[in-house]
This record gives C-alpha cells, structure tokens and sequence, in this order.
C-alpha cells in the first residue's frame, strides 16, 4: 500500500509522502512559504503563525502549513487532490496581520543590528509585511541574557520562535534553555542563568532569524554585503564539516556551516565557528634560521639552502601534522623517501594498520548512524572528539538505538549502558557476540593510540565480524586519513621512523616532542604556519599557509575526499605548504616531478585512484585482523582539552577563554545542603 498522496499548491500538483506536511510538500513544489518557528531539522513548534496558508473546502480561516500533514486534507467532491493556496487575499492578509503583531514590540534598530542584511524579520516584512502599523502604545523590553562567551544576546528583538530551545535541547542534547511566562509576559530564559555548557551553542546563531542571538566575537566587526565567501572543509576535527568562509580584505571573519546531509548537515561546532581569530595570531610570517641558539630572520634562499645542506648524505625522517592537507603529506613523502628517508604521519602513536583501509577507516558512512539500532563506543568520546558526530548519534538514540561505551564514563549529552573501563570487558563481550541487525560499532584514538592498539583494533574488528556490524574508526585528526591513504607510513610507527634519525623534518606536527639532548639530538626544520611548540624546538622554519590560505585536499574520518579552498592570501612571505616542498626538492638535488598543483594533483590521483572522486566514499573491502589480546589496562580518551587541540586554537584567544571557562566550570563546588 503506498502512501504518496497528490496535492495541488497555486496550481502545481505534486505526489508526495501523505506525513510531509503542507510546508514540505510546497518546497517540493517549488513554491515558497515564509516562516519564522518551523525548521526542517527540529519538531514542529508551530507558534509564529506565519507560514499561514488557505486550504480550499477547509475551515474558513487559514491553517499553519509547518503542522498539518497532506494526508488530513480532504479530496476535491470527485476525488481530485486537495488544493492549498499561498497567495489567495486571505493569505496575505492574514501574514500581514502576523507580521503586525511580530513588530508591534520589536525594537526596529536595524541600522545597528548585526544581524542587519542577514535578517529573516527583516526580508519577510519587505516580502510580506505592511508599511505601516495600528500600534501606538509603548513597546516592551526584556533583559538580556549572558549565555557565555559565544553568543551575544539583545532578547527585546527575540520573537519567541523557539528555535533556540528546540536545538539546544533536541540537538545540543542541553536543558539550559526554555521558556517562561505566558502572552506579554513571555520570554526565552536560561534556568537559573546558567551559561550554556555545550560545544555546538553556535548553531543558535544562525537558527535566530532576528538579531537576538548573534556572535559576540564577531560583533560589529563586518556587514554582511562586505564579505567575499568561499566554500571550503573544516580541519578542526576530522569530520570534514563543509564550511563557508567570509573574509575581508585579508582577513577572516567568520566560518559559517554549508549544508551536507552526508557529513555535518547543517552544523558546525564552536571550536570550527570561532577558531577564526587564531589565524591571525602568532603567525609564521618569514623563514626563520637557528645561529647561536637564538632564532633570526633569514631570507627564501638562505632558508631553503641551509636545510637542503642539513638533509643531504643525513638519514632524514619526515613527520605529518594533523591539519596537513593530502597534497603536502604526499609531497612530503615522496621527497623524504627519494632520499631514502622514512615519514610518518601516526603522531600520537595510534597503531593504525598499513594499507588496510577497512581497519584505518572502516565500512561504515556517517550517515548509517542515523539508521543504527546498536550502537558501540569504544574508547572514544564522541562529545569531544567530534561533536557534531555526537549528535547524530544522539538523533539515532532519541530514534530508539540502544548506545553502550566501553571507555571512561562521560556525559554524552543522551543515556548509554557503560560497558567497562577496561580491554578485559571487551574481549569478554566480544568472547559471546551474537549477530544483531543494525549494528555499528565505532572506535576511537583513545583505544589505538597506546602500545596494544592494534590488539584493541583487533578485537573491535571481530565483535564487528561476529555482530555483522559496520565497522568506523573515528579519528580526531583532519589530516589523519588522506597520510594514511597516500602511505606517509612507516612500518613500526613513530619511534621506528624518527630511531637514529639526524635530522627531522616536521611538517606541522607540533603536538610531537623531538629530544633537544646533547650530541644525539636531531636537526630539526620545520615548516607550518604558527609559531606553537614546533617551531620553539627548530633549527630552520619554513612558514606555510593555513588551511584557509591554500587550496587542498582532504579525507574525513569515512574516507570522503573533499576540497577546501583558498579564501585568502597567507600573510608576509609564507607559501603554499606544496610550493615550499617543490622548491626544497630543487634544492637537495631530488627535485620533484611537478610544477603546479594541477600537476602534483594529477600525480596524486594516478597514484591513488579514489582521491579522485570527490565527495564520494568508497567501499572499503573488509579485512579483519588477526585477534590478538590486548593489555589489562583501562581505556584512556584521546583529547583532555577540547578547545586547544592544534596550533591554530592554541593561537587563538576565544578558545582560551572557552578552555578556561570549562576547567573552571568541571572543577565548580557542589553545594551539600
């Protein structure tokens, strides 16, 4: 029996789904209706009145589109498909008077409003509004609220959409927010004035379709008109959120969220929101050379010339940083192995096996969490790790799948059974799996990055096997998987790569510690765009772009290629993190074959078909480890600070105030009375 009804909106008729309701369907139409509370991706609150429509044969008055389903209409008298009408006179009269009302208290400060050009209140009541109103008395205020220092609160121009109370207490999983009163009294609030513990409060500013959630960061700092956008990929976890940048001039504004029902679908977290002022703090802005001890600016062929006299006829090992972009590990690989170096890009130690992508990346889609029945954590904290991930599987759970953790008991935002701390919990489990349709299991840093991680892996792998699961590991590295992919690996990891090395080549690996001891101490270069812990320990830096200064690929923690682009211009005499590498080659007499990025890209796909196609997530061929038993030891989390992970947070000061907010809020007294 199908349930697609016909129905027809000013004049299109359209089959859909008889549970879409009338909102739904007329975007399948084509056909637009205006609306302030309604949001495809939070439950129908159907309190602003303004998607009003006319249902022809219906209740003489208008019906709220967002909260009637197609399948309640009646048919026409002969059984034809029921008709709805947007644009009849009792539609437009009806929104002009809902519109009436929204501004009969709004304050009308548009000119200083920093949601001005970007307001939904503001293009609706050009679009469908009046020009004038029958409103005379005093208008109402309300006090402001402090949320924290993100967003930035003028709650006298709040409609009562709810939108913000749906996100953060269906998505964001926190119940700080709600609302109070009733008629003229009415009032969006925090309990108790808390501030907002969540990673992912951001997203409020963009669901608040008038000005009183906005980002306090990025205040009065731009107009919307005078930004150039690019779309790009964010770097700050390993989800591979689609980003859209604003700059201006030079600088970064703000990242906003694109839409990509496959990765982040429309959110982004804080740490990828704000982390923009990082990027112009504590830049390397020329290379720089060690004489004496004390570091000094040096010259492009100075550097360049000094650190190809430091590699040559010396055993060289190369390391990937977490925020490299494909293009510059595969540079780096092919460079350092012409000279029969090794290069790793596993600086956390993970024990992530060689050129098994099913045990690397997994089979799972991001996606195939919202469809998962059983879900199984192991050693991870999504919640930190990748917060808009925890979302999703937060989505899932709020669907009915039953979560379990193996790992450190943490808050996740939704009910999980807590499995055990340790290995020996696991290999218990996985001793008496039985299959269960439906059934994901994900596996985190925490689990691999220690000396039994393939063992873990090992035993992840066959509870999967035994459960006919799909498999996915979660990475925390945005670089991680494209390294891994291009074979920036040495068999035996980190310590086999950098064991007798004379000289260390760190592209952007500063959470790496390189021995400064006596004699046995290595040279070391490195090349990145911040001045963090890897460019204290150098010998030679080169200064490369940011993520947002160069165009580069990357492959998130399914396995999906994607692109970020450049949306501006690195600052003083930094290069293109490939540029660098090409002209560093020249120089050790091992010169690499490429000339552009068009060529280098060419290289790299013939090398590595898959990077191809992008956007797309290739199947990976199931390869299960041999089991092995792991240590007895307890799980450990990957990431303790979630907002200070890279250099690039680290630089920035809105992620030093979040981090000490949080510390500060873990370590708050409990009152006893």
């Amino acid at each position: 029996m199908t349930n697609l009804k016909k129905i027809s909106i000013d004049g299109i008729e359209v089959e859909v789904d008889g549970a879409m309701t009338i909102i739904q369907a007329a975007e399948a139409a084509g056909v637009e209706i205006p609306r302030f509370c309604y949001h495809e991706r939070l439950s129908i609150a159907g309190n602003c009145r303004m998607c009003l429509v006319e249902v022809v044969g219906g209740p003489p008055k208008p019906a709220a589109s967002c909260a009637m389903q197609v399948r309640d209409l009646r048919p026409g008298p002969n059984g034809e498909a029921p008709v709805v009408k947007t644009t009849s006179p009792m539609v437009k009269k009806a929104r002009e008077g809902v519109m009436e009302f929204l501004l009969i208290n709004h304050p009308l400060d548009c000119p200083i409003c920093d949601q001005g050009g970007e307001c939904d209140l503001q293009d609706q009541a050009m679009a469908y509004g009046v020009d004038f109103s029958r409103y005379r008395e005093p208008k109402r205020a309300s006090e402001d609220l402090n949320l924290g220092p993100l967003v930035e609160t003028k709650m006298t121009r709040c409609i009562s959409c709810t939108r913000c109370v749906r996100f953060t207490t269906e998505v964001a999983g926190i119940t700080q927010m709600g609302q109070t009163g009733r008629g003229e009294d009415s009032e969006i609030t925090s309990y108790l004035n808390m501030t907002l513990d969540s990673n992912l409060q951001g997203n409020i500013i963009d669901l608040c379709p008038v000005g009183a959630l906005t980002s306090k960061p990025y205040a009065f700092t731009a107009r919307p008109w005078e930004l150039t956008k690019t779309e790009s990929i964010d770097v700050m976890d390993a989800l591979g959120s689609n980003i859209r940048i604003d700059t201006k001039g030079r600088e970064v504004m703000r990242f906003l969220p694109r839409n990509h029902d496959g990765v982040n679908e429309e959110w982004i977290s804080d740490k990828t929101r704000f982390v923009w002022d990082g990027l112009r703090r504590q830049r390397l802005d020329t290379p720089y050379v060690r004489e004496n001890g004390r570091l000094r600016k040096a010259s492009w062929g100075e550097a360049l010339e000094k650190a190809a006299a430091a590699m040559k006829g010396k055993k060289v090992a190369g390391l990937v940083g977490d925020l490299a972009s494909v293009e510059a590990a595969y540079s780096l690989k092919t460079l350092i192995e012409s000279i029969d170096g090794n290069v790793e890009c596993r600086t956390d130690g993970a024990r992530l096996p060689v050129g098994n992508r099913s045990a690397y990346v997994g089979t799972a889609k991001i996606e195939d969490i919202d469809s998962a029945k059983v879900i199984l954590l192991i050693g991870t904290n999504p919640r930190v790790e990748s917060p808009v991930l925890n979302a999703r599987i937060r989505k899932a759970w709020t669907n009915g799948a039953m979560i379990g953790l193996f790992g450190e008991k943490v808050d996740l935002t939704y009910d999980y059974k807590h499995m055990g701390t340790d290995r020996a919990a696991l290999v218990e489990l996985v001793g008496r799996v039985t299959a269960k349709e439906g059934t994901l299991v994900i596996i985190g840093q925490g689990a691999i990055n220690e000396a039994d991680g393939e063992a873990v892996l090992s035993q992840a792998m066959a509870y999967a096997q035994g459960a006919g699961a799909k498999f996915m590991v979660l990475h925390t590295a945005a670089g991680r998987v494209g390294a891994m992919d291009v074979g920036a690996v040495t068999e035996g990891g980190l310590s086999k790569a950098t064991e007798g090395a004379e000289v260390v080549y760190n592209l952007g690996a500063d959470e790496v510690e390189i021995s400064r001891d006596g004699a046995n101490a290595p040279f070391v270069i490195y090349q990145g765009s911040h001045g963090d812990r890897g460019a204290n320990r150098a010998d030679i830096i080169l200064p490369g772009a940011a993520y947002t200064e160069e165009n580069g690929l990357f492959v998130n923690t399914e396995g999906r290629p994607q692109l970020a682009f450049r949306a501006g211009f690195a600052p003083g005499e930094a290069k293109e993190n490939w540029a660098i590498l090409r002209a560093l080659s020249a120089e050790v007499g091992a010169q690499l074959p490429w000339d552009s990025l068009a060529g280098l890209r060419s290289a790299l796909v013939k090398a590595h078909p898959h990077l191809g196609r992008i956007d797309e997530v290739p199947e990976n061929v199931w390869q299960p480890l041999e089991a092995k038993l792991p240590a007895k030891a307890t799980f450990r989390n990957a990431i303790k600070d979630f907002y200070l992970t890279n250099p690039i947070a680290r630089a920035s000061t809105v992620m030093a105030e979040l981090s000490a907010t949080a510390k500060a809020r873990a370590a708050a007294p409990i009152a006893a009375e």
